[in-house]
């Protein structure tokens, strides 16, 4: 077990000055865990270059390119649940648990092709702040089974990293900071809130969120009343104004 050189990593990534020495010390533990690729996340958001959202990560070669030309992004299983799960999960996990998802097809599609580019299984962790989900870490290549005080601490590395290059990057802040307005909406809104000002329509969020469009409807009138807009578009307006969308 490398437990300890897990909570190691914990004390080192804090006194890392630059990031390509947290990134470094972060593939280490990785490789002695058998995981040959991962991905430290900011909240990927569609019609947005998926680069512009990587803090830092490892991927096989044709990966990347496969996953924006078919346009994985919209049916990601491992996505669309990490917007459910409040706790880390195993990729295979959310597979299952959209199991009835109706992209279900497409979601086996990007499966088959993950697994044919040497990412059998793997985990994210979710890094959640008051306003709802800000990024995360996966790590994955062949299956690697970790007990629950591993993938506790990975847990909390993933949290420890995620912040620690925002930092170094100075965009912590802006992550950290945010508006008064922001609570008056639920972590849900914001999420809607976040995928409307990319210019998504409702069912693209109803897909991306796995819930109904007629939810997200819902959604965005209680956002509009909160925000007292008179349209969808003036709702973007104050959102912008007052700091909700960074």
């Amino acid at each position: 077990m490398n437990i300890h050189s897990l909570i190691q990593l914990l004390v080192v990534i804090e006194e890392c000055k630059l990031a390509k020495d947290v990134v470094a010390e972060f593939e280490l533990v990785l490789r002695s865990y058998k995981f040959d690729f991962y991905g430290v996340l900011k909240q990927t958001r569609p019609n947005i270059d998926v680069a512009n959202f990587i803090l830092a990560g490892r991927w096989p070669d044709q990966w990347p390119l496969t996953y924006v030309r078919k346009r994985y992004m919209l049916v990601d299983p491992i996505a669309r649940y990490s917007t459910q799960a409040q706790r880390p999960f195993r990729w295979s996990d959310a597979v299952a648990a959209l199991k009835t998802d109706p992209l279900r097809r497409r979601m086996e599609q990007m499966m088959a092709d993950a697994r044919a580019n040497g990412l059998i299984d793997g985990y994210l962790f979710p890094i959640h702040g008051r306003n709802g989900m800000l990024g995360s870490m996966t790590i994955g290549g062949e299956a690697v089974d970790l007990s629950p005080t591993e993938i506790s601490v990975f847990d909390a590395v993933a949290r420890k990293i995620f912040w620690r290059l925002l930092e170094l990057r100075d965009e912590a802040q802006s992550f950290e900071g945010a508006g008064a307005a922001d609570l008056k909406l639920t972590k849900r809104e914001m999420e809607v809130l976040n995928h409307l000002a990319d210019g998504m329509t409702s069912i693209e969020i109803s897909r991306l969120l796995a819930i109904s469009n007629h939810t997200v409807d819902w959604y965005m009138n209680s956002i509009q009343d909160k925000l007292k807009a008179r349209n969808r578009q003036h709702i973007v307006a104050i959102a912008f104004r007052n700091g909700l969308i960074p």
